[in-house]
């Protein structure tokens, strides 16, 4: 099943039966016919992944591209081996000339010939590396983009089901943080790794043609060195691989917790969410630090076997010089042709990581794609009726979630709907009526039964013409992050205006607009139709975003209109207005309405009261009314007490706006909500601070200050292996010169003594590489998962006003935690350790150099810093490329964005038009990437190049001191030997530029983010402590408050209002009247502009923050419930309380009952954010959550707004019973819920312009008077 393991993971506790179990027994009481239907739409395959499987979805041009730059890789490998050769030609002369066997003009010719050959080189190396790094950073963007748009349509074709078991914050893991590792190993890598092979192939070849015999010898070594890579590589990557998916689940968790900021500060749950994080985190740490140890065995094994192949290299060749098969010049040869296969085998290694981790990465991707959906959206297969006209026929429906196979939703459903009418849906929470319209788009697959349209079976139509043909408004609409009027043309895709000429596509769309009552209030806004509404719709308010859902719906004129509480978000006058829209906009066409406010579908042709799957009543208004069976309770669960006097008339103007309150000022947008969404949005991002590379290397040290022991001793280590080459230079001189001259090495000693000094040197170099990696690995997992942590943490510490940024979305902030810790590792752990080796081989090289022969040492070292110098370049260009990156759309956010909106993407048939957009701004990003790629290989080809001209000048230089007789042939080649490992090293150290310039981004973001105080600071210490509890009085003080991002719009205007303790206070008007905001800066999500809000006659800000939110609870429109178990939920921040209190509490809220019939009870996992729970049923959960905190100040935002009229009466006769003795305030639209308040405040345009009892204010007449006509439902008395 589709990582069902997951959910247990994220319940973060220990149960005897994991999830696929639990699924498998509750599935045992199921039919053969229904599991099988049920598999077919959660099943998952778990094929492994091959690294050349990634390059399935090159195109012939990458393809081509690939070829090139693969031929110029191994030419560029093959580069150093042919040196070995031109080597041995110019050893041969230097032996012949020390023992006078040629002469000095002779040799000086040959001294320049060689010369000339290395130029040549040099210059074949600039060429072919630039070459292979340039296309291969081309073919890995490119190839990426391609994997990365394959699996954003792969998630758009998934069945619905499928999206039940995988967390939106695993989507965000695999978009973004898998996806950068796979570029990472199928970009400029490949061509590193190739010329590494081609190179040690070439060397190899080389030491055959001068010696087979003794270059077989010395391949004993190297097969051992292959076999340990294949067993450490294999190792490595299943590790990687478990980390990679522990980090995913993390993943999910934090896209949850981000997205519902609010409730987390309200609740105080970060510190049990950053245990809950941690815990994964830890898993993901030990796989993550046992893959990196076993890829520092690989080094510390390789590093070993090269100097034991030396030893086992001279000794041999001794013997053949004994026995007259070779000479010294053909063994010299074959030694250097050694060499550089050992260092080709350096070259290549490192990178042997980003492959595996690429394929580790990709496995869940690739699966993904390959995954076949059972019910698939993008598929031309089906009928597509010329025309329909709107029939709906459901036969003998039976309908089991595969989230809740022990769970029967439908059973044998039957329903009739007639073309052009209306039918409504009502019933309690969970009795199956949104089921219908999941299943009448065919989101899941029923167990049995079949539903029709125009008689044609939905099954055998195509399922885009089917879902293009009906629209759906849900009580949740989801907005994506674009202009209003893109957003109202969202429901034009599909049809013949998507392309169609602009003129008809603006009066469609304005005509939309009014019907959904949303033309004025849009108009009224400086940008109009052009206004951009945020993030999932969060710069608009709850009614404004549900209008412009409405007219989404209907702009393409739908046969079939499906409307799930369409008006729930709505104010009085405005779901008045609204609904007498809808009216309009069911003419003539087939709707079915799911309402809990049963005043929205008196006029239904036909009323379907359901209960537990099935329909226990049907009929119109007044003909179940009469029938004084359920529906007649139902209806007068609803009505409100009051009786409005006969032939008093007060007419309501349903075309004006009570959305947005204008002031003197026109305002862009207005927004007060407590739960949802943020009330304004920054125009401008907000700048980074810039640090220099010193603060950053320092933050990276203290950010691994539980590690900096291990670090110090790895950093040790380091140093220790990158001197290793120098003293290997000194011991391949001496053992030349023994092979030439027996005795006349450094302290006298034959060649046996230095084999011997080889095979030491091999032991020493592998342990210290070992004990390297061993310390460096573990620092460098745990920095991971620290600065996850850490970031983590600031981000649950921030107030408010940070997510309100226009910037901060909960996708970016995902991304960002995923993607900036794994690239901060890029100046830890094993990268680091190699580039510290590579700084001390530089260093022990012009030591080593200058102590044997200062004079070749010191102009050779001299064009050092020319290789430095390159690499410094273009580490620069790829911070500057970074810099870029952060800069332009961030393509991930906007994936993510779409795929946690799956329903609404399915529903308005989406996909292909979101995809486009995301292959532009994919292909946008790619473009401005590949110049300062171009920068960076050109740099790094110089460096190569630059090798090659250092050897030119050292055996030139070193050819004219040896004819003058200043030095030796002991001294040339210790020199030599070192100088050559310095230059490799000099341009190792930039080799890691890519990561280095990532890891210095990386460095800068988190430290901007994590040095971030908010203005509001939950954790703060400071304030006066609350000592017991509150009594609970509340007094605003003439409270003016305008949003840090709107300072020229008003929300609040002077308002005064007393709560006294144990007093029930309710707030109405319409929607953006201030009524929220109220509720935000009681919870101090905000602080007034002026006047003071006195909680106890003590100023709001006086009090530590900590302890005045534990007193109180807020129950929000817009619940959230995060990934765990049900008792998780409940318990939110409070630790060990006792069963006892936690199923009170869920008994006064009316849940307790539907809890303990789950199998698993208390410990049922509710999904991804709630998702396997009704809307009814989440909201109940969240009362209880709210009422286990026995707050002494109780906030109500719409709390009852998703039950039913059943379940609505009974929650809010707990809430009642629970607003005894604490003060309790509460907004509501349906003022049945709030009609016995103490006091009741009716806002308008940010002031109170009416307040007292429900009877006083109905006896005044007044505004209040006119809200409660409107939703007087005239049933008989």
């Amino acid at each position: 099943m589709a990582d069902i393991a997951h959910e247990k993971h994220v319940s973060g506790e220990e149960t005897p039966v994991n999830a696929e179990e639990k699924a498998e027994l509750a599935r045992s009481g199921l039919g053969d016919e229904e599991k099988k239907i049920i598999d077919e739409q959660v099943s998952f395959p778990q094929r492994n992944v091959s690294y050349f499987s990634l390059f399935r979805y090159a195109g012939k041009k990458e393809v081509a591209i690939m070829v090139v730059a693969f031929i110029a890789s191994i030419a560029a490998g093959a580069v150093m081996p042919l040196m070995t050769l031109v080597y041995g030609n110019f050893a041969g002369s230097f032996t012949s000339f020390s023992v006078d066997a040629i002469a000095k003009e002779h040799f000086q010719h040959q001294i320049n010939t060689f010369t000339l050959y290395f130029v040549y080189l040099g210059i074949s190396s600039l060429l072919t590396v630039y070459i292979s790094i340039l296309g291969f950073s081309y073919t890995g963007e490119r190839i990426t983009q391609q994997i990365r748009e394959l699996y954003l349509r792969a998630i758009f074709r998934q069945n619905i089901a499928f999206f039940d078991f995988l967390g939106s914050g695993e989507i965000t893991t695999r978009i973004s943080s898998d996806m950068n590792l796979v570029q990472d190993g199928v970009g400029q890598k490949i061509g590193l790794f190739v010329s590494g092979v081609a190179m040690f192939v070439a060397a190899i070849v080389v030491g055959f043609v001068r010696s087979w015999k003794l270059t077989l010898i010395m391949l004993s070594a190297t097969v051992s060195l292959v076999f340990m890579m294949a067993i450490n590589g294999k190792n490595m990557k299943e590790n990687q691989t478990k980390a990679i998916n522990e980090y995913a689940v993390a993943g999910t968790l934090a896209e949850e917790v981000l997205s519902s900021s609010r409730n987390v500060t309200a609740y105080g749950t970060q510190k049990r969410l950053q245990s809950k994080y941690q815990v994964f985190l830890n898993k993901a740490s030990g796989f993550d630090y046992k893959g990196k140890l076993w890829l520092g065995g690989m080094f510390a094994g390789m590093m070993g076997v090269l100097n034991l192949q030396y030893a086992l290299a001279f000794w041999q060749g001794n013997r053949f010089i004994k026995s007259g098969e070779l000479g010294v010049a053909q063994i010299l040869t074959v030694v250097m042709a050694s060499m550089i296969a050992g260092i080709a085998v350096g070259h290549a290694l490192p990178h042997v990581g980003a492959f595996g981790q690429a394929a580790a990465a990709a496995t869940k991707v690739f699966n993904t794609i390959e995954r076949k959906s059972p019910i698939d959206p993008e598929t031309d297969e089906g009928d597509k009726p010329d025309e329909y006209i709107g029939e709906i026929e459901f036969k003998d429906i039976k309908h089991i979630y595969p989230s809740r196979p022990d769970t029967t939703i439908l059973n044998g459903f039957n329903l009739k709907i007639p073309s052009g009418k209306m039918v409504a849906l009502v019933g309690a929470s969970g009795s199956g009526k949104s089921t219908i319209f999941g299943l009448l788009e065919r989101f899941y697959l029923p167990m049995s039964g079949q539903i029709f349209l125009d008689g044609h079976d939905i099954t055998k139509l195509n399922l885009k013409w089917l879902r293009r043909h009906m629209a759906i408004v849900s009580q949740e609409p989801v907005l994506f992050s674009t202009t209003i009027y893109e957003s109202i043309a969202h429901g034009l895709v599909g049809t013949e205006h998507e392309h169609g000429k602009e003129e008809v596509r603006t009066e469609l769309i304005e005509q939309a607009a009014k019907i959904a009552n949303a033309y004025d209030f849009i108009m009224d806004l400086p940008n109009k139709f052009q206004t951009k509404v945020g993030e999932r719709g969060n710069l608009l308010s709850g009614g404004q975003k549900q209008r412009i859902a409405i007219a989404r719906a209907v702009v393409s004129d739908p046969k079939i209109l499906l409307l799930d509480e369409a008006t729930a978000s709505l104010d009085t006058k405005s779901e008045s207005a609204v609904q007498k829209a809808l009216d309009r906009a069911s003419e003539g066409r087939t709707t079915i309405v799911i309402a809990h406010r049963l005043s929205t579908i008196k006029n239904a042709d036909n009323i379907v009261v359901m209960a537990k799957g099935s329909i226990v009543e049907q009929g119109t208004h007044e003909e179940l009314l009469r029938n004084r069976k359920v529906y007649h309770s139902l209806v007068q669960a609803q009505e409100l007490s009051a009786q409005i006097l006969p032939g008093t008339q007060t007419t309501v103007d349903p075309e004006k706006d009570g959305e947005i309150v204008m002031g003197e000022d026109k305002l862009e947008l207005l927004r007060t909500a407590t739960s949802a969404a943020p009330s304004y949005k920054p125009t401008t991002p907000t700048k980074q601070k810039d640090y220099s590379t010193w603060q950053l290397m320092k933050f990276s040290w203290e950010m691994n200050k539980n590690e900096q022991v291990l670090m110090c001793i790895g950093f040790v280590f380091s140093f220790l292996s990158g001197s290793t080459p120098a003293v290997q230079a000194i011991f391949l001189g001496n053992a030349i010169n023994s092979l030439l001259s027996p005795g006349t090495s450094t302290g006298g000693h034959g060649i046996s003594f230095w084999c011997w000094m080889f095979f030491m040197l091999g032991i020493a170099s592998g342990t210290f590489y070992f004990l390297q990696g061993l310390t460096l690995a573990k620092a460098s997992a745990q920095l991971i998962a620290r600065i996850r942590k850490e970031a983590f943490s600031a981000a649950l510490r921030q107030d408010i006003e940070f997510f309100d940024s226009e910037t901060v979305t909960s996708g970016a902030l995902s991304t960002f935690l995923s993607t900036e810790a794994n690239r901060l590792a890029g100046i830890s752990g094993s990268t680091l350790g190699q580039i510290l080796v590579s700084i001390s081989a530089v260093l022990a090289a012009v030591i080593v150099g200058c102590s044997f022969g200062w004079k070749l040492a010191l102009v050779c070292t001299a064009a050092i810093p020319l290789m430095l110098a390159c690499g410094y370049f273009r580490f620069y260009s790829l911070i500057q490329m970074e810099n870029r990156t952060k800069n332009t759309t961030d393509a991930s956010a906007f994936a993510c964005e779409a795929a946690s909106s799956i329903r609404t993407v399915a529903s308005l048939s989406l996909e292909q038009h979101l995809l486009d957009e995301y292959h532009e701004k994919l292909g946008q990003q790619a473009l401005g990437n590949m110049k300062f790629v171009n920068t960076s290989a050109m740099l790094y080809a110089m460096s190569q190049g630059l090798s090659m001209f250092i050897f030119a000048l050292v055996f030139w230089y070193g050819g004219k001191l040896m004819m003058n007789m200043e030095y030796t042939v002991v001294q040339f080649f210790v020199v030599y030997s070192a100088i050559i490992n310095g230059a490799q090293s000099a341009g190792a150290i930039f080799s890691f530029a890519p990561d280095m310039g990532e890891a210095r981004g990386a460095a800068r973001l988190l430290k901007s983010f994590l040095d971030r105080v908010p203005k509001i600071d939950h954790w703060s210490t400071e304030g006066k402590s609350i000592d017991g509890s509150l009594r609970g009085r509340v007094e605003l003080q003439s409270v003016r408050f305008t949003y840090p991002g709107r300072p020229d719009h008003k929300v609040l205007r002077g308002v005064s209002l007393t709560a006294e303790p144990g007093q029930f206070i309710a707030l109405v008007g319409a929607s953006g009247s201030g009524k929220s905001t109220i509720m935000a800066l009681l919870e101090r999500f905000y602080d007034p502009t002026a006047g003071a809000l006195m909680v106890d006659e003590t100023d709001l800000k006086d009090y530590n923050l900590q302890d005045y939110r534990s007193q109180l609870a807020i129950v929000s429109q817009e619940t959230t419930l995060y990934t765990g178990t049900i008792r998780e939920n409940i318990l939110a921040d409070k630790g060990d309380i006792g069963d006892e209190a936690i199923e009170q509490a869920c008994k006064d809220a009316n849940i307790h009952e539907f809890i303990v019939s789950l199998p698993d009870g208390f410990n049922t996992l509710v999904g991804a954010k709630g998702a396997l729970l009704s809307g009814g049923q989440r909201q109940r959960l969240a009362i209880a959550r709210a009422l286990l905190r026995d707050p002494k100040i109780l906030l109500l935002d719409e709390a009852t707004s998703s039950l039913d009229s059943t379940s609505e009466r009974v929650v809010q006769q707990a809430l009642d019973k629970a607003s005894k003795g604490r003060t309790t305030i509460a907004i509501a639209h349906r003022l049945s819920t709030i009609q016995h308040a103490d006091v009741i405040y009716v806002f308008d345009k940010g002031r109170i312009v009416e307040k007292g009892t429900h009877e006083e204010l109905m006896g005044s007449r007044g505004v209040y008077w006119e809200l409660a006509r409107l939703q007087d439902m005239g049933a008989p008395q």
